[in-house]
Formats: C-alpha cells, structure tokens, sequence
C-alpha cells in the first residue's frame, strides 16, 4: 500500500502533465520559429521587408528561451540554402542591430561551422560560409578589416610549398566567388587593401600550371566559344566586375532597404582564422572547365544572355547549379524550380537551363549525378514547357552534332546515351534530313559514327523493326543489323566442322535436362587443336569450349533470364572448361562468335560471367585488345564491357577494404572495452559487453581478410598494367606505322584510341592514381611517344 495520500498523487500527476504540456508547447514553438526562417524570402501577400522586420521581432522575443535552436538554424540555412544568402544576412543583421550580444554570439557559431568544414573537406559548405560571413559586412555586422585579413590568411594559403596545386585552387576560388557579394562595400571602404588582395590572386594565376585543361575540355576546339579553366574564367569575371566598379545586376540585398537601422548597429571582428595544415587524407575538389553551348546570338529577340566573362553568367549560372543539386531526387520539383527561376525575366532562362544542364551532363571526369537524372529533368521540361522548351533543346541538339568532330571522346558516349533516351521518350520522332549529309563521310567520322550508336542504343529501348521504321530509306547503311544468334553448327556447311555432331548431341542431352557431369561426358572425346602447337596451354581445348559454349548459349538466346538459367545451371562445366585465362578469351571469344549482332547481349553477359567468377577481369581487358577484336575497336559498347570490368574489380577492391576496416574497428573496440573493464568492479558492465566480445574477430580472420585484399589489389594493379600495356602498344605501333609511310598519324580510328585511353584514366581516377608511380616507372616513361605521354601527364596533374 502506498502511503502517499490522495491529494500528493494528484499534484504528481498534474506536475507530470504540466512539464509533458511545457515540453510539447516547446516544441511547437521551435517547429514553428523553424518554419518561419525557413519560408521567409517564399512568396507573400507581405513586402520581404515587412516579413524580416517582423520575423527579427519575433525572434528577438524568444532569443531568452530559444537562443541554442535559433543559432542552428540559421547557419543551417547559411550553409544549405546559398541562394536565400542575403536574405538570412538581412536578418542576422537586423538582431544584432536589435541585440549585440546576439550578433556576437552568431558569428563565433558561424567561425566555428566554417573552421569544422575546412577541417571536414566539406568545401561547398566552407565556401557557402565563407560567403555569408563576407555578405554579413554588409550588413553591418562584421567589421571589413577583419573579412579582408581573413580573405588574405586564405590566399597565403595559396603560396604554401609543398601541398597539392588543387588545395590552393580551391582557396583562391573560394576567395573570387565570394567578392561578388562583397566587393563592392570592400572597394568603398578598402580599396587598397582589396588592390593588394586582388594582386596576390594574379601572381599566383599567373604561375599556375594548367596540365590538366587538355582532358577536362568537351571539345578540343575553342570556336566558337572558348572551353576555359574554371578558375581562369572566374578571374576574367572578376576582373570585369572589377572595371564596372563593383556592381552587379543579379544579387538581391534586401539589407539596402534597412540601412539607416543597420549602420548605427556594433560591428564585430573576426578571430584570426587559418587555414588547417594540408594532410594527406584531404580530397580537394578537382579543377574543372566552363561549359558554354550560347551566346547573345543563339537567343531569339528577349532578354539578352549575358557575356562569357560578366558576373551575372557566374552568378546564374551557380544558382541553377544550385538548383539541379537541391532537388535532384525528384525530376518533377527540380524542372518546376528551374522554370520558376527568380529572375527569369532578366534573361533567355530556357537557353540558360538548357546549357546548365549539358554543362552537368559534360561534366569531366564523371557527372556529378547519374545521367539518367539529367534526361528525366529535360524530359519533365519539355513537358511543362511545351511551347518553347523543346525547340530550345533541338537547336541544342544541332549544336552539339555540328560540333561533333571535335567532341571529347567520353562526353560523344554521354550525348549517345541522352539522345536515344530522350527520343525513347517522344517516340523516337526526329528530323533525320536534317543530318542526311553525314552519310558521305568516312563510317569512322564522328557524324554517321553517332547516329549507328544512337540507333544500337535505341534497339535497346525497342526493338529492331520499330527502329527500321523510324529512319528514312537513306539511312539504310548505318541501320543495325537485327540482333540475333549466328550458331555456326546449324549453319550452311556445318557438316563439314569437327564439333557438329557433338553440338547436335549435345543439345538434345540439354534439352533432356540433362546433368553438368553428363555435358562433360558428352564433350569428353572431342580432340584438342592446339596439342600440336608447343606454346599451347595444355588446360584449354578450344574445340570443347566452342562447342559447349556456343551450343549453351544458343539455347538460352530466347531472353537474358533464358541465359542467366543456363549458365547457372552449368556453371560447373564452365569453370572446369576456364582454367586458364587462355581457355576464358577462348569462352569470351565464342560468346562474341554468336552474339556479335547483339551487343546488349555481349555486355549482360560478360558481366554475368565476371559476377559468376567463370572469367576473370584480366582476361576480359586480354580479350578486348586481341586481334580479333580489331573491328569492334572504335565501337562503343567494346568500352562499356572495359569499364564494368574495371568497376567490378574497383567494388571488390571496395568492399575488402571496407571489412578489413571494419574489423579493425571492432577488434579497437573490443580492447577499449577490456581496458575499461578491467578497472570496473561492477559485473554488470562486464556482462554488458559480452556480446562485443563475441563479435570481436580472431587474429586469424584478420590476416586472412589481410591477404585477401592485398591479392585484391594485386589483380587490380594488374588489370591497369594489361590495359594501358595494350593501349601503348597499339598507339605506338599507329604512330610508327604511320610516320615510316609518311600519313598523318591523326586519323579517326587514333582520335578514337587516344580518347579511350583518356577515358580511362579520367573515369577510374580515384583508383589509377595509387598505381600512378608504377605506371610512370613501368609504362608511361620519358622515352615513351609525347602523344601518348602527354595522356598520363595530363591525368597526373588534376590532382597534384
């Protein structure tokens, strides 16, 4: 029995509900702050102004109980939301103006958020930081000498000596795109300081090395719009604002309305701030190049599109970027929000998303989003602005094709995979006259090269009568041919092959369900070739090999699924047939033999065999390059097949080091957990922990795990060295061959090559650069043609 009396139980009850009644109101209070600083600056039956004044107001009111909750949301906003800046600066100015100590408070949480980004290498948050504080002087609420020292400790940062070039290209453009917001109010107060800040910046570009701009470019020409180095045109920005007097047209600064509130408010200074040291673990981002497709002249009458080397290009340009990266999750919001662009009417807004998004797409060494994304958001755009979207990304099209010559090599991939996406999704509708001039050029050029590779990646989103349809009589030569199995053993002739009767039987004993033992007592007898050759490998019969692979794969052809069961279903015939890596091109190159009209089929398979462990990725890259694969060369999806190979072995690279590290950890855990329980005498905590204990693994796992990855990395080492052997050879034997009969080494088949090589260093960057001195020391050496020299060099210098 209790002993509490009645009344006592009910003032415990009514101070339980009343604290659960205070804890819920203050949470609704906190939901509700949060979403009035989130939504201002949204649309309002309210001036902006009146909804800041009044938003300060109400925050300034609940600072004494909300102070912790206020000073998070608004650096979240200042690092999440850069295109709202001067809004949220507007609003930190008017509280500080109203509360100093406040204003003081938020700019050390601020300080503290940047310095815990650059420590993080999360650079976009650091530079959208970096901003705010820098947009924060003109409200009044930092000191300009203070911003100025910082912005100079970040350009020192730029003249330290050995560190990687792209850790001083990320400070000194964090610097320039900030000066936008800025300048202006640094130029009145400071000019000289902003002078000498400017001076150092043009010292270092000036000895900057730019290795790098070869690859990076979508085209290797520069008419009629130049492809400049991102930091070279931000400058050329830059300096052209710098001309105009600091001013701008694009950036909203609602805070000019407040002024005569703001200029009486206390400034604050910044801490010194100083860049941390550079450690090897730190990714920088990688240098890029500025995508431009149009020009004033491509626009029809309107808003003018502004100039290559004004502020207002960077500015428009960055806030759809930023736009893209927002809602890139969903393609319907993402095209709704480019279309609603704030300031649509100050410019061609459907030329200006439409050269963004291509700019994504282009983007080198890899899109910064998958590809489909890019197409789904056109799609959605043509879609909810049907009345001029679509011609807009024709006359784009147009573009792109009539410079098509002088494409990068992996960008002409991407725009293949654009286009026959997005004529999957208008029913393959396009003015094929137009391009009917493409059909008198070379089958290697560029042009008729992109339309068979179109129409091969549109069979795969139809099917090969309803691409027949689709083209002109005309395009007859450049049609694919339809997709199906060549089996030589019922073909004419067939008799007279050594491995026809065996073929025959051995399809009726499959179709009798038969055993994997039985299919290898079928082809027990059938005679080896290549006994009679002394470097044979006496663990590959070809004949054997042709016969069952040929005749397997033929009777699955009726669907990927068909095949997928019949290689499971033998799976054991085929990894006693692939002992060797001979026997494995052997299986490849039958697999080639009949599917060789279908090449959706030759990658699904490929990448079927590699994820059954019946073929090894050396073998595959030994394949590829083999003679007899000389024709498929220059043909794209050859290089799809190279580079799922080299991400399977990437990922099981990946996956190794994830476990041996994650074992590690648990073993780091478990001894910390020892340790500590050595000095508890409480039992309870000791038996709290058993259960890491028995996840703890043994010594002996980890040196196997040890062992596994260090194989792992071996055979990765070892795929690069095959590939870029291969592709030295080959190059080399192109340049030679072509300087002794006096031709012109640069023909479309070289440009093919020499982009391929590229394409692989760029698009497995992360993974080539730990093997980098090794290629030097082994492959890329200085005795090696500068052609394909150049190549590596270009590759090691984005990131050093």
């Amino acid at each position: 029995m209790s002993r509490r009396r009645p009344h006592e139980e009910e003032d415990g009850y009514e101070r339980a509900y009343k604290k659960r009644r205070r804890v819920s109101e203050n949470q609704e209070i906190e939901d509700r702050l949060e979403s009035l600083i989130l939504r201002v600056g949204e649309k309002s039956t309210s001036s902006l102004e009146s909804n800041l004044e009044g938003l300060s107001s109400v925050l300034e009111a609940d600072l004494g109980s909300f102070r912790g909750k206020i000073l998070r949301i608004l650096t979240d906003c200042a690092m999440k939301m850069p295109e709202k800046c001067t809004i949220y600066t507007t609003l930190v100015g008017l509280l500080n103006a109203k509360n100093y100590n406040f204003g003081g408070e938020f700019v050390e949480y601020m300080v503290r958020n940047f310095k815990e980004a650059l420590k993080g290498c999360k650079w976009n948050a650091a530079r959208y930081s970096l901003r705010f504080l820098a947009d924060l002087v003109n409200c009044h609420v930092i000191s300009a000498a203070s911003l100025l020292q910082l912005l100079d400790n970040m350009v020192d940062a730029a003249k330290e000596d050995g560190v990687p070039q792209v850790r001083k290209d990320w400070y000194v453009y964090a610097v320039l795109s900030t000066l936008p917001w800025v300048g202006r109010e640094l130029y009145e107060k400071k000019e000289q300081a902003l002078e000498h800040l400017l001076v150092s910046i043009e010292v270092f570009l000036g000895k900057r090395h730019k290795k790098h701009h070869a690859a990076l470019r979508v085209w290797t020409s520069d008419t009629p719009h130049p492809q400049e180095e991102y930091l070279d045109c931000l400058w050329a920005q830059i300096r052209k604002l710098r001309q105009d007097n600091w001013a701008e047209k694009h950036i909203p600064r609602p805070y000019l309305a407040f002024d005569s509130i703001l200029c009486e408010a206390l400034q604050h200074n910044l801490p010194t701030i100083l860049p941390p040291p550079h450690h090897a673990s730190y990714q920088y981002p990688m240098p890029s190049v500025v995508f431009r497709m149009f020009d004033y002249t491509d626009c029809p009458e309107g808003p003018i599109l502004p100039g290559a080397h004004s502020i207002e290009r960077f500015l428009i340009e960055e806030h759809l970027h930023q736009i893209v990266e927002m809602h890139q999750l969903e393609r319907k919001d993402c095209a709704a929000h480019l279309l609603n662009f704030p300031y649509k009417e100050k410019i061609p807004l459907d030329y200006s998303i439409v050269e963004i998004i291509f700019a994504e797409l282009f983007h080198m060494p890899n899109p910064r989003l998958l590809e489909i994304v890019y197409g789904s958001i056109l799609i959605e755009l043509c879609r909810l602005q049907p009345s001029t979207m679509p011609q807009v990304l024709a006359q784009a099209t147009e573009i792109l094709f009539l410079r098509i010559d002088t494409m990068n090599t992996t960008c002409f991939d991407r725009f293949v995979n654009w286009f026959s996406y997005h004529l999957s999704n208008f029913q393959f509708r396009w003015s094929w006259d137009d391009w009917e001039s493409c059909l008198q050029l070379d089958p290697e050029h560029p042009k008729p090269k992109f339309v068979r590779e179109v129409l091969l990646k549109c069979l795969r989103l139809s099917y090969h009568q309803r691409v027949k349809d689709m083209m002109p009589e005309s395009y007859e030569p450049l049609i694919p041919v339809k997709p199906e199995p060549q089996y030589k053993y019922t073909a004419e002739g067939a008799g007279s092959l050594p491995g026809t009767a065996a073929a025959h039987q051995l399809v009726v004993s499959i179709r009798q369900k038969c055993t994997p033992e039985e299919v290898l007592n079928v082809l027990k007898d059938l005679p080896n070739p290549s006994t009679d050759d002394d470097d044979a490998d006496s663990r590959c019969n070809p004949l054997k090999i042709d016969v069952f692979v040929q005749t397997l794969l033929n009777l699955g052809a009726k669907s990927f699924s068909h095949s997928f069961a019949a290689i499971s279903k033998f799976h054991y015939v085929f990894k006693i047939l692939a002992e060797s890596e001979e026997a494995q091109i052997c299986i490849l190159r039958n697999m080639f033999e009949l599917w060789q009209t279908h090449q959706q089929m030759m990658c699904v398979l490929v990448d079927k065999m590699l994820k059954t462990q019946i073929v090894e990725c050396s073998a595959v890259a030994n394949w590829i390059f083999s003679k007899e694969m000389t024709g498929e060369f220059t043909k794209l999806y050859l290089w799809e097949i190279l580079h799922l190979t080299i991400r399977k072995m990437n990922k099981h690279v990946s996956r190794l080091t994830r476990e041996l590290a994650d074992a590690s950890e648990r073993i780091r855990r478990a001894e910390s957990d020892s340790d500590e329980s050595d000095d508890d005498a409480d039992g309870s905590n000791n038996n709290s922990r058993k259960g890491d204990d028995r996840e703890k693994p043994s010594e002996e796992m980890v040196v196997r795990m040890e062992e596994r990855l260090e194989t792992a990395q071996a055979d990765q080492k070892t795929l690069f060295l095959i590939i870029f052997q291969r592709f030295i050879m080959i190059l080399s034997e192109h340049l030679v061959r072509s300087d002794t009969d006096g031709k012109d080494f640069n023909t479309h088949w070289y440009k093919w090559t020499i982009g391929r090589l590229q394409q692989v260093f760029l698009a497995h960057h992360e993974q080539v650069q730990k093997y980098s001195s090794t290629l030097e020391t082994l492959l890329f050496t200085q005795d090696l043609d500068p052609h394909i020299l150049d190549v590596f060099h270009q590759f090691t210098s984005l990131r050093a």
